[in-house]
C-alpha cells in the first residue's frame, strides 16, 4: 500500500447491517447495491426512490453532484473492491476541490487500482494538488515523494519544506519524520524495503 497515512483520510467509519439471503434466494441487485431494489416507478412519481446506494452515489458524482455523502461512498466502494466506481467517485468529487479525495485518486494510481497498471506520476500530481490546497495529510505525502523521487525528481530539501508545512499543521506522522532527520522509512518501513526501491521503478 503506497501510504498508511491514507488512514487519516478516510471520511467516517460505516456500519452496515445486512439480512442473509435464503439459502435458496438469488440476490436481485448489482453486487455493488446495498438496497433491497425496492424503488417504484409509476403514472404518480417514484415510490422510495433509490436515494442512499451505492448506484445512486455513481449517478449523482457521473452528474457532477458531489457532496461529502457521495464523496464517502468512494471509500466504500474501493474497499469492497469496485475500484472502477470509486475512481469514478474520487475523480468527480477531487475537480470539486474535496482534497480527501485527490489524496484517494493518489492512492488508486499508485496502487492501479481502476486501471490496468500504476501511475507514480499522476499519483504525485495529486498529491501535489491537495497539498497546494493546504491539506496536511498531502503535504506529507506529496514530501515523501520528493524525498524518494517516487512520481517526481527527487529533491530532498523541498521534501523537507512539504513535511515541515505537514507538521506545522499537526500532523503526527510528519512530526515523526522530522524527529528521524526526514528518513522516510520511519514512516512506512515495510513499503519502502519493497515498492519504494529506487531499483524496482
Amino acid at each position: 500500500m503506497k501510504k498508511f497515512l491514507l488512514a487519516h483520510a478516510v471520511f467516517g467509519a460505516f456500519i452496515f447491517v445486512a439480512q442473509p439471503a435464503a439459502a435458496n434466494e438469488q440476490p436481485q441487485q448489482d453486487p455493488w447495491q446495498l438496497d433491497a431494489g425496492s424503488q417504484q416507478q409509476n403514472e404518480f412519481g417514484t415510490l422510495n426512490p433509490d436515494e442512499m446506494t451505492l448506484n445512486r452515489a455513481i449517478e449523482n458524482a457521473t452528474r457532477g453532484e458531489v457532496d461529502m455523502m457521495t464523496c464517502a461512498q468512494g471509500y466504500i466502494m474501493t474497499k469492497m473492491g469496485n475500484h472502477v466506481d470509486a475512481r469514478t467517485i474520487f475523480r468527480k468529487c477531487a475537480e470539486a476541490g474535496y482534497t480527501g479525495t485527490m489524496t484517494w485518486m493518489s492512492y488508486m494510481e499508485e496502487n492501479g487500482f481502476g486501471r490496468s497498471d500504476i501511475d507514480p506520476e499522476s499519483a504525485a500530481k495529486w498529491d501535489r494538488q491537495a497539498a497546494d490546497i493546504g491539506d496536511p495529510i498531502a503535504q506529507l505525502n506529496y514530501g515523501l515523494d520528493l524525498l524518494r523521487g517516487r512520481g517526481v525528481a527527487p529533491d530532498p530539501e523541498a521534501g523537507q519544506r512539504w513535511v515541515d508545512r505537514a507538521a506545522a499543521a499537526g500532523e503526527p506522522a510528519a512530526i515523526e519524520l522530522q524527529k528521524s532527520d526526514y528518513d522516510y522509512r520511519a514512516v512506512t518501513p515495510d513499503a519502502d524495503e519493497g515498492r519504494y526501491d529506487k531499483n524496482l521503478f
